[in-house]
């Protein structure tokens, strides 16, 4: 980011859209600390939310790259898909934008959507590689699963 955030803030009551530009805020230790808990609150938001396609939620797919809260209770996500043509992208994204804004204490919420980096399994919480049956060690216990070769018995 720059020393410029834009902020798009949606009016709850007339539902026009303002971009409010803000310097990029640096928070006090004492300013993290009264803003844990909606970080908290956020983060339980965005795990409401699901991959259409994948029993499991954005957060813990790893597809927020980025999560930031102002002193003013805005909130900026940086977030990616599992796939650039997700065809439920647009369902998802306002699902995200629905589901933080409903949390208490936020004022609003900008969604910027990245493909870089791409996203890939390694990006999963171990919570999401439980859930999908996927085992890290499959990947260190010698065996070549490219080409079915055990990497121990060539030695």
């Amino acid at each position: 980011m720059g020393l410029l955030d834009i902020f798009k803030k949606k009016d709850k009551n007339d539902n026009k859209t303002e971009t409010v530009e803000q310097t990029q805020e640096v928070l006090t230790a004492e300013d993290v600390k009264a803003l844990a808990p909606l970080y908290e609150n956020v983060v339980l938001a965005l795990k409401q939310v699901y991959d259409p396609e994948i029993p499991v939620n954005i957060y813990d797919l790893g597809l927020v790259y980025e999560l930031n809260i102002n002193k003013s209770h805005n909130v900026y996500i940086k977030m990616t898909f599992t796939a650039p043509n997700c065809p439920m992208a647009d369902e998802v994204l306002a699902e995200v934008k629905r589901s933080v804004e409903d949390v208490p204490g936020v004022t609003g919420c900008t969604i910027d959507l990245a493909f870089d980096p791409v996203w890939d399994k390694s990006m999963l919480s171990d919570e999401a590689k439980l859930e999908l049956g996927i085992d890290d060690d499959y990947m260190t216990d010698g065996f070549d699963y490219s080409n079915g070769v055990d990497s121990n018995s060539l030695e």
